[in-house]
């Protein structure tokens, strides 16, 4: 290789495993881990580590694989 050449890298899609919500109740942004094997769409109930209220937490997943989460009162 001539000097001052570098080999090109392989690209690398960086999944992303964590994902936040604002709580409804006390508006903490609180981090969860996201379960990919579980679908493209999720809902599942979890209550604030901070304030203790239940939350609907709503995931999609969409085409590239980025997580979009939220959440509301259950």
């Amino acid at each position: 290789m001539a000097q001052g050449l570098k080999k090109a890298e392989p690209k690398t899609t960086m999944i992303q495993d964590e994902a936040s919500y604002l709580c409804d109740g006390c508006g903490e942004e609180i981090v969860i881990p996201v379960d990919f094997s579980q679908g493209t769409s999720q809902q599942y109930v979890e209550d604030c580590p901070v304030c203790c209220q239940a939350n609907v937490i709503h995931v999609e997943i969409d085409a590239d694989g980025s997580p979009r989460v939220w959440a509301e009162s259950e």
